[in-house]
């Protein structure tokens, strides 16, 4: 479980191809870092698999792949990094678990002195957990959501998220790691339920 503030924001060190799947390998910024332990890349759960000089080497299945933009990452490109939480731990963010639903395009970015907005592609069959003034992880990043229409919804980046991550520097078209609220996605899970007389 993750709260979706990142803590640091470091290039891709490698990636390579393996069987079923993708290796990468990262800086690894913290000293008490073990083996097993599990880091949100990009909103998306990963888990440490073996650490060397100072580097950590996780792998993401062909499922993972499917879902992300993990798959399309190049050596030298930002990635966003969050150690799991901890239950003493402050949730400065909201509830993230690092299970990517899919990926959604950056559609446009409006910058001003006060903020940066971004407007990004609604995946039509997750529409349905995208509310105003609800939270979203976008490539691991926990954000309100400022505005929604038909095919896509917006969000407001302050000037401490701009600083401390690379999403005011995504190109236009690139696919965000998106991850609904896990409240809000619970919710409609039963109502539909409900309605369909299954409980």
């Amino acid at each position: 479980m993750f709260t979706g503030i990142v803590e640091l924001t470091v290039p891709l060190a490698a990636a390579s191809e393996i069987p079923g799947g993708r290796r990468l390998e990262l800086p690894c910024p913290w000293p008490e870092a073990k083996c097993g332990q599990s880091v949100a890349v990009n909103g998306c759960c990963l888990t440490i698999a073996e650490l060397d000089r100072g580097r950590m080497h996780m792998e993401a299945v062909a499922e993972t792949l499917a879902r992300t933009n993990l798959g399309r990452l190049q050596p030298g490109e930002a990635v966003h990094l969050e150690r799991a939480l901890r239950l003493s731990d402050r949730l400065d963010g909201h509830l993230v678990q690092g299970h990517i639903d899919s990926t959604a395009a950056l559609l446009a970015r409006q910058t001003s002195d006060k903020e940066c907005r971004l407007t990004i592609q609604t995946p039509p069959e997750l529409a349905k957990y995208i509310v105003p003034k609800g939270s979203v992880a976008l490539d691991g990043v926990s954000l309100t959501i400022a505005a929604v229409r038909r095919g896509e919804f917006e969000v407001a980046l302050i000037p401490t998220t701009l600083d401390l991550t690379a999403l005011g520097r995504r190109e236009i078209g690139w696919p965000l790691n998106l991850e609904a609220d896990m409240v809000v996605k619970t919710i409609v899970y039963w109502m539909e339920r409900r309605g369909s007389g299954s409980c």
